[in-house]
């Protein structure tokens, strides 16, 4: 063959293959660039359908669709206190289709309280921002004859074949053990996947009492069917006026406020962090947002992100003092 004719055929062949190469890499590119989300996005709650942190992120879901733009659904994978959902979302792609709302209990007392700790708040995850912030609720049924804690702790340390407590997360349950603790009230825990089915099963009279959440805890208090005995905050609540503060009922030691927030995975890249972190921070200031979750008894936050893993470190100390003082482990 020609020497000329030869390069002219072989060049022709080498541009041949760059341009296939070029174009059978394009989808690739062209996906690897396309504007996040461009998928379905799930926030992964830890408890049942029908509690506190699963309404929480129902609202989030709604809002954060119009905000990304993108399809938002909640999943909810009930367990351990909402640890199992912590490590599903901990072992997921860091590429922001899989997200947490973890409650404070998963992502600060569990790591404190476990023998082995399964992950760390801040540091085994990319914490987004706080979504809402709230005290919790010492509830027991309408019908019980103590009207408040002096009494209910006197008819506890008179029956105590008949003192337990119904419990959904390490939260409420070192909550409840940090009451015991400072009053001498004996209560044996029993679990429960959500704080909707403890209250349910205090309004049943399966379970003396229960500390929980103002969501599911406020409704029924209104309604009639529990009676709130105390909130574990040093201010009363505003739609709950009539209910004291434990320091009011006499227990000035126990003041819980738990928190709701949004996580990913370590590792999340900058730019979808920072783009979730500025829609939640957006969301939080909505007044139709601040209504609903003010419905609730929750104040809403919409923290940035530093703020956020400063308040997981900070309570994650504070959380194993307090099971140290308890005698609170989790195997």
């Amino acid at each position: 063959m020609n020497a000329g004719i030869f390069r002219r055929t072989f060049g022709c062949a080498i541009a041949l293959l760059a341009g296939l190469a070029l174009s059978a890499a394009t989808p690739f590119a062209a996906q690897a660039q396309a504007p996040y989300p461009s998928r379905v996005v799930k926030l992964v709650v830890g408890f049942a359908a029908g509690g506190g942190n699963d309404i929480i992120a129902r609202i989030l879901a709604d809002k954060l669709q119009h905000e990304l733009g993108g399809t938002v659904i909640v999943e909810n994978r009930p367990g351990a206190g909402g640890k199992l959902a912590a490590e599903y979302v901990m072992k997921a792609a860091p590429d922001g289709y899989t997200l947490l709302i973890g409650a404070a209990g998963a992502m600060t007392i569990i790591p404190a309280i476990s023998v082995t700790p399964p992950y760390h708040g801040a540091k085994d995850f990319t914490p987004i921002s706080m979504v809402a912030a709230f005290p919790l609720i010492l509830a027991i049924k309408a019908d019980h004859p103590a009207k408040n804690v002096k009494e209910l702790v006197a008819w506890m340390k008179a029956n105590p074949d008949k003192s337990n407590f119904a419990t959904s997360s390490p939260a409420f349950t070192l909550a409840t053990e940090l009451f015991k603790l400072k009053t001498g009230a004996p209560a044996v825990a029993i679990p429960y996947k959500s704080s909707n089915e403890s209250i349910l099963s205090v309004i049943s009279g399966q379970s003396l009492l229960t500390i929980a959440d103002p969501p599911p805890t406020t409704p029924q208090v209104l309604g009639g069917q529990v009676r709130g005995l105390a909130v574990l905050d040093p201010k009363r609540l505003g739609d709950l006026p009539d209910v004291p503060t434990m320091a009011e009922a006499g227990v000035p030691d126990v003041n819980v406020s738990l928190w709701s927030g949004l996580f990913g995975p370590a590792n999340l890249p900058p730019e979808i962090a920072n783009k979730l972190e500025a829609a939640v921070m957006k969301i939080m200031q909505m007044d139709d947002v601040k209504d609903k979750f003010k419905k609730m008894a929750t104040p809403t936050v919409g923290s940035s992100s530093a703020d956020f893993a400063k308040v997981i470190d900070a309570q994650t100390k504070t959380w194993v003092e307090v099971g140290k003082a308890a005698n609170v482990k989790l195997e």
